[in-house]
């Protein structure tokens, strides 16, 4: 059954706003190609995140580390020419803002003047303020992540719910309202209890965007690759699958193999 929504020829972090105020949920998927952008935005999503998640789904990486600040803009470049309606966020990788804003700054610019996309993303509270500052100040929209951030994997040692103690909760709370202070157009909060999120959502003004962090957030994100049952090895508790793609192109392809080993295609409608 489909959804009535208000049309919208182009989302913007404007927009984002007015949906938390007005109560609308907020659908945020990953994308890191040209033809899945395109499904995607013709499906109506509101916000792309070209995430670095792509040095798992599409380079094979154990983590998200490796990937890079040019792997990063091709990416993006990509998923910008395919999108017509959704805001295209793309994650600042690894390296390229812990510790120095100038750093920072100069991959935002790159990112935003090379990929064409519309915002940057990155992890960390008042650990990565400065950094947020100065890309803030440049004119480029940021959009936080707090609760478990993939680029400390080796920080933290597990990728286990995040904040479920009193301090690291306050902790959490009191980032949310920096990263909003600062000026922060959202925030994606990843893997933490739900209670946690859905009172963060209600202490900032901002969009909240959960993954793993309960309905009570202003919207949520999944990894396209792993709800459309691309990826058949993680399977974690907040994760619903939609499609179960890896056996019916693998079914597809089987198919083909038999068609042309038999000699059955091409046919002769399918010949010059």
């Amino acid at each position: 059954m489909s959804v009535q929504k208000k049309e919208i020829k182009r989302i913007t972090t404007h927009i984002l706003r007015e949906m938390k105020e007005n109560g609308e949920k907020i659908s945020m998927l990953t994308a890191y190609d040209f033809s899945m952008a395109r499904i995607l935005d013709d499906a109506g999503i509101d916000i792309l995140l070209v995430g670095d998640s792509a040095s798992n789904v599409m380079a094979g990486h154990e983590t998200t580390l490796p990937i890079t600040l040019n792997d990063m803009i091709y990416h993006a470049s990509a998923v910008v020419r395919a999108v017509k309606r959704a805001l295209v966020v793309v994650d600042l990788p690894f390296g390229t803002y812990q510790g120095d804003s100038k750093s920072a700054l100069k991959a935002a610019i790159r990112i935003m003047k090379e990929s064409g996309a519309h915002a940057v993303k990155l992890e960390g509270g008042k650990e990565v303020k400065d950094s947020v500052e100065r890309i803030l100040s440049a004119g480029v929209p940021v959009m936080g992540h707090l609760g478990l951030t993939p680029q400390s994997i080796y920080k933290f040692g597990t990728y286990t719910v995040r904040a479920k103690e009193d301090e690291e909760a306050q902790r959490l709370r009191e980032d949310a309202i920096l990263l909003e202070s600062l000026g922060c157009f959202a925030i994606v909060l990843e893997k933490i209890p739900a209670t946690l999120g859905k009172q963060v959502a209600q202490s900032v003004g901002i969009p909240v965007i959960g993954i793993g962090a309960g309905g009570g957030v202003d919207g949520q994100v999944l990894v396209s690759h792993d709800m459309l049952g691309i990826n058949k090895e993680f399977r974690p508790r907040f994760l619903r699958v939609y499609l179960d793609l890896y056996d019916d192109i693998k079914t597809a392809v089987e198919h083909y193999i038999r068609d042309v080993k038999s000699n059955d295609f091409p046919s002769e409608k399918e010949q010059y």
